[in-house]
């Protein structure tokens, strides 16, 4: 049988057009071996997958007191091995020859070397993946499916230390969890595969496509272990019956503190500082703040986090001045706070702290025309929704001084920066690149919530989201469900 006739045969390749067979084809290796060879090893790194042409190979998995166990054993036709050619990952089991056997072999390397020079292969075959794990015809969904490890699981992706030690610790070993440093997007999405949930973060892409794979996939629940949403499509879910859930407060102590720190610290200069003292030079020249208490400071957005800063600015003796659209006016009254509209909250404030969901409303809510009401020389610090803040016309305050002082943790564009190392590296954001050059602005990577108490309450609130649906609720049964807005009729 030609290799083009035998990829037709293979469940995993079926659905696959002529042209890119061909080019498949033209990279197999034919191989043999004898009865008792192995073709590979438990937990070695993947370098390929192997078509089963003739003979019988047993696939074995180790068992907890290091006996191999045969789970299943394959044929001609049969594959093993597909997850290699994506990213080289550990082999989840042992392939032996139980007979004679001859077998094509498709190696990582130029499997690689084809995805780079044709685009339509790499999403022919992720598409195609996708269906075959849908129907637990490859050897990778048998084998998942015949898992020895038979707790729910979930796979965790834009996985970090301190975030998987937290996980860790709040689980007590009653899920499995398989976390992945890769971000979830449709070219990552078949890590997933035999899990039944996800575990994403801000910058993970949950787009149309990635739910509809996920959801090929029987995973039906999407945990959140963040606030923010804004990076889900919730249409997609509500259409396939996915459910979705998040971490409203994981502390709000942990951002507000975050928030009033950035202000202290531009105020005061203390980084600038601390670096001066460094090279040895005692100067007090450019250092001169102002007192907090008494200053007028403006709090957008009174939820959790905006009443924690509200409550730590009343401690300096600050004015303090809110806005929202659902005011708290027994929490103003207790604090001495005085709920405004927006136009007064910008024109009275030295200092704007931002803590206001991302909506289509609240998008870019600090424009120009914002700007331009507000005193000279005011503070604004944002530690909630980059998109809030139009970054071109936040750099156009600065330069014109009618911006005093900015500090942000979070910023339009992060996702290509934030949380990863790019010190070797050039910035070619060219607005992020040109913040960073201002004396009087303090970027900081997403770090607000990042303290032992919220990773704890993140992971708690987490697993319990996902508790509440292994145990039958679903989308907005779910107590922190994140469902679609009702369209206006």
């Amino acid at each position: 049988m030609d290799t083009v006739s035998l990829l037709k045969e293979v469940n995993f390749f079926a659905s696959l057009d002529e042209d890119v067979l061909g080019l498949l084809q033209k990279q197999l290796h034919h191989v043999s071996f004898e009865s008792g060879d192995e073709l590979c090893r438990e937990g070695e790194a993947g370098d390929c997958m192997f078509i089963i042409e003739s003979g019988e190979v047993a696939v074995t998995k180790q068992s907890t007191e290091g006996a191999p166990i045969e789970i299943t054993t394959l044929g001609s036709g049969d594959i093993a091995g597909e997850m290699s050619l994506l990213g080289q990952m550990r082999r989840s089991a042992a392939l032996t020859a139980k007979t004679d056997v001859t077998a094509w072999v498709l190696e990582y390397g130029e499997f690689q070397s084809l995805l780079q020079k044709h685009a339509s292969l790499s999403r022919a075959l992720l598409a195609s993946l996708t269906k075959n794990l849908q129907r637990e015809t490859s050897v990778v969904a048998r084998l998942m499916a015949k898992d020895l490890d038979h707790r729910f699981k979930i796979a965790f992706f834009d996985n970090k230390s301190y975030m998987q030690r937290a996980f860790e610790q709040a689980n007590d070993s009653r899920y499995s969890l398989r976390f992945f440093e890769s971000r979830l997007s449709e070219e990552t999405v078949s890590l997933a595969a035999g899990c039944q949930a996800v575990c994403v973060f801000v910058n993970d892409t949950v787009d149309a496509e990635v739910i509809e794979e996920l959801h090929g996939m029987g995973i039906d629940m999407i945990a959140l272990r963040c606030a923010g949403y804004n990076n889900v499509d919730l249409e997609a879910c509500e259409r396939l019956g996915v459910s979705v859930a998040r971490v409203p407060a994981y502390s709000p102590y942990a951002v507000a503190e975050h928030a009033v720190a950035l202000m202290l610290t531009l105020n005061r200069r203390t980084h600038r500082a601390s670096n001066r003292i460094r090279e040895g030079n005692f100067s007090l020249s450019g250092f001169v703040g102002f007192d907090m208490h008494g200053r007028t400071a403006g709090v957008i957005g009174t939820g959790k986090i905006g009443k924690c800063a509200m409550r730590i600015l009343s401690g300096f003796g600050c004015r303090v001045l809110a806005y929202d659209k659902f005011p708290d006016d027994a929490f103003a009254k207790e604090i001495g706070a005085e709920y405004v509209d927006l136009d007064r909250l910008l024109a009275e404030s030295d200092i704007i702290t931002l803590h206001a969901p991302l909506l289509p409303e609240t998008h870019h809510m600090i424009s120009a025309d914002a700007i331009d009401k507000m005193k000279d020389g005011v503070m604004i610090v944002n530690t909630s929704r980059g998109g809030l803040v139009d970054t071109a016309a936040l750099l156009a305050g600065l330069k014109s001084r009618k911006i005093g002082y900015a500090g942000l943790d979070v910023y339009e564009e992060e996702s290509a920066y934030f949380f990863e190392d790019f010190s070797s590296d050039i910035l070619t954001d060219d607005m992020l690149a040109r913040l960073t050059t201002f004396n009087n602005v303090i970027v900081t990577s997403h770090q607000a919530f990042l303290t032992r108490e919220a990773l704890a309450n993140i992971a708690e609130t987490t697993l319990q989201n996902i508790c509440e649906y292994q145990g039958g609720k679903v989308l907005g049964d779910l107590t922190h469900a994140v469902v679609a807005p009702k369209k206006k009729a």
